[in-house]
């Protein structure tokens, strides 16, 4: 039900009605006939007559309202009707022009056509229906035929379980004293030969650590001499020469170095000074943590004394750090990344990865320089490579690129090597090189990287740095191999005790079982027969298998050849219900033109009656409108009636209280001065004070308020209070809002 507000603002209380009210109040007082009490009553009855007459309008306008929102309804109704009675007029009239003759034709031609259709569809889903009925014959057949093979399958499966439960019986009456010797044979040879497993295992890691130690022994006896033997040592006039170039690159400064230098033909000269040691012809791994170490530490040892010679104090370090960076950067910027910084002749290489260098400075936060040499390509006796190369293969290659780094690094490089091993804080221009530590790593193509790096506390490239002591550092690898040959004998030892200990209880277990085998023939017999039995009935199970898994296939392909049936038998009927339907909206059209006349006429009708439906309900709804606006009128009307009831009877109640609270002497002297008359308090005294300038004018107030009796100070008095009271009243109600909602 729709909900409306009505808010109406009550008139002020009119002058006359308080007036009279003042007057009636001042008339019972004169006469003293009716009391106070009766009066209120008379009030109160006024109040609650008029309440229930603003009830009764209250429920009169709920009633309009509910007739005004069903006669809405019916509108809405009545017009949707009218809609859609329209849009079936149009319809109609559309079809009635539709009706020709030559449309009826068309139409029933296209009907008989489509009749056509359908029985041909009819007959195709009949045919198919018996295609599935033959299907579903072999289906079962076959389905029949795959259930006798199962059972024979279970029935041969519990022939094999029988025949194996004999012969399990038969083997465990033959052995059951045999069958644990046996067993305890198996075990005694199984743990015989796990035993010289180990033995032979443990051999070998004795023959490895024996190897480990020769190899330490033979480092140890020639990497000192090496190291003490293998310096290089500069003239006065060539270091004369490169600090007169490093100071001043100029061409005739760089000509003067070269020929000091004296070129290739010295370089060859250092190389035949290399110490060549039969004891350094052990087979390493260049990666391996000890052979950098022995490595890094020949080249820092080789460049420091060149340093030193040079007139510089500060020294290159190295690290298992700087090491492990270097054989990093070059695995991922050389090595992944197919980079021959060389190539194949020496001419076609593609030189220093510079991008790798400038992201690997990025990822340690450092600063790097890298010196590269021919490593294991250039060797006098010819090309080594990276599987089996020895020791004496890299110190030499370390010994020949440093070698060719300072006496053959013209052209080009303009001494680029010469000046990253002799420059102090600084190399190539570049500052940062403060505390360089070296790492040495060869790349899969054979040639040798020297990275220099700039060691900080944050890059931690310093730490865990080397002796530069090759002979203490040689020695701790000796002392390492020594322990682990150690540790690979007693090992050996524990394990040659447990095989003689296996190969003993397995002589014994072979005692047991030779001493049992004459005691079992019969057990025996009865063992071969079962055997036989069990095989008879596993070639019968297999032969029932196989016509199982015949069977199965056949009802497989029946089943699927019934579902291909199945389908397509669906096919048909879904062609005949589309061919169907089709008809019967043929049919429908032709009877739609054939009886357009009557359903246009029906639907004239309709539309016509919907149309006056809409008429009515529109007039029921303006006279519900109607009475709605009376019953509200009537409704605002009682509730103002019910607010003046109760401004008269809050005012006739306020006059009554001030009239009982008076005494006959305080009427007697209410000409009296008003400042005489403290008792009564302030509002007597204001109303003292006002009652005797009315009698001044006492025919102006006659004019306007009631007179009782002869006492005129009383009257006077009388209409000042209802006047004041009449203030009060206005004051509580004359602005008083009320809201009706529904």
């Amino acid at each position: 039900m729709n909900k409306k507000k009505m808010i109406r603002l009550t008139a002020l209380v009119g002058v006359a009605t308080a007036t009279g009210v003042v007057a009636e109040a001042n008339q019972t007082h004169a006469a003293t006939t009716t009391t106070t009490e009766t009066t209120n009553q008379t009030t109160n009855a006024s109040v609650e007559s008029t309440q229930a007459a603003v009830d009764a309008a209250q429920s009169a306008f709920d009633t309009a309202q509910t007739s005004v929102d069903n006669a809405q309804a019916n509108v809405t109704s009545a017009s949707n009707n009218v809609t859609s009675a329209s849009a079936t007029l149009s319809s109609a009239i559309a079809n009635k022009e539709a009706a020709t003759s030559e449309n009826i034709a068309s139409a029933t031609s296209a009907v008989s056509s489509q009749a056509v259709v359908v029985a041909s569809a009819s007959q195709a889903v009949s045919e198919q229906a018996g295609v599935v009925s033959a299907a579903a014959s072999v289906q079962a057949s076959a389905q029949a035929e795959a259930t006798s093979a199962s059972a024979s399958l279970s029935s041969s499966s519990a022939n094999v379980a029988s025949a194996a439960s004999a012969l399990s019986a038969a083997e465990a009456a033959l052995t059951s004293d045999q069958s644990t010797a046996a067993n305890n044979l198996s075990a005694a040879e199984s743990a015989a030969s796990s035993a010289s497993a180990a033995v032979s295992s443990g051999q070998a890691a004795v023959d490895n650590a024996q190897a480990a130690v020769a190899s330490a022994q033979a480092i140890v006896d020639a990497v000192a001499e090496v190291q003490s033997s293998d310096v290089i040592n500069m003239s006065v006039a060539y270091i004369t020469a490169l600090k007169n170039y490093l100071a001043n690159p100029s061409s005739a400064n760089a000509a003067a170095l070269q020929e000091v230098a004296k070129g290739a033909d010295y370089v060859k000269e250092l190389q035949q000074k290399f110490k060549s040691d039969a004891s350094l012809d052990v087979v390493v791994d260049p990666s391996d943590p000890t052979v950098q170490e022995a490595l890094s530490v020949y080249a820092v040892n080789l460049i420091n004394h060149l340093r030193n010679q040079y007139g510089l104090t500060t020294a290159f370090g190295a690290s298992a750090n700087a090491n492990v960076a270097a054989i990093d950067f070059v695995k991922k910027y050389y090595d992944d990344e197919d980079w021959n910084i060389f190539g194949t002749t020496g001419s076609d290489g593609k030189g220093h990865n510079k991008n790798g260098l400038d992201a690997y400075a990025d990822q340690l936060n450092t600063s790097i320089a890298e010196d590269a040499g021919s490593g294991l390509t250039t060797w006098v006796n010819g090309k080594a490579t990276m599987a089996t190369t020895t020791l004496h293969n890299l110190l030499y290659a370390v010994y020949s690129d440093i070698a060719t780094m300072l006496f053959d690094d013209g052209g080009t490089n303009n001494w680029s090597h010469a000046q990253s091993i002799f420059e102090d804080g600084t190399i190539l221009g570049t500052d940062g090189f403060n505390n360089v530590y070296l790492g040495v790593a060869f790349d899969k193509y054979g040639y040798a990287h020297y990275e220099l790096y700039n060691a900080t506390e944050g890059n931690h490239l310093g730490n865990n740095a080397y002796s530069l002591d090759v002979q203490t550092a040689a020695q701790a690898l000796l002392t390492n191999a020594q322990a682990s040959l150690a540790s690979a004998k007693a090992s050996l030892q524990r394990m040659t005790t447990n095989l003689m200990v296996a190969k003993a209880a397995v002589v014994a277990a072979q005692n047991q079982l030779a001493a049992l085998e004459n005691s079992s023939a019969n057990d025996l017999v009865a063992v071969t027969k079962a055997r036989t039995q069990l095989a008879s009935a596993e070639t019968s199970y297999q032969t029932a298998l196989a016509t199982y898994k015949q069977k199965e296939e056949a009802l497989k392909k029946a089943g699927d050849n019934l579902a291909a049936a199945q389908a397509s038998l669906e096919a048909a009927q879904a062609t005949l219900a589309t061919a169907k339907a089709k008809l019967a909206e043929l049919e429908e059209t032709v009877a739609n033109l054939t009886n357009a006349d009557q359903l246009l006429a029906a639907a004239q009708a309709t539309y016509e009656q919907a149309v006056a439906n809409l008429t009515t309900a529109t007039g029921n709804l303006g006279a519900a409108q109607v009475d709605l606006a009376k019953a509200e009128s009537q409704l605002a009307l009682a509730e103002d009636t019910a607010e003046q009831a109760k401004v008269r009877a809050a005012i006739a109640a306020q006059v009554d209280q001030q009239l009982n609270g008076s005494t006959a002497n305080d009427r007697q002297s209410a000409g009296q001065d008003a400042t005489s008359l403290k008792t009564n308090g302030r509002a007597l005294t204001a109303t003292v004070a006002t009652a005797s300038a009315a009698k001044q004018k006492q025919g102006a107030n006659q004019g306007r308020l009631p007179q009782t009796g002869n006492d005129d100070q009383e009257a006077s008095t009388m209409a000042l209070v209802g006047l004041g009271m009449l203030g009060m009243a206005t004051g509580l109600y004359g602005y008083k809002k009320r809201k009706l909602t529904k």
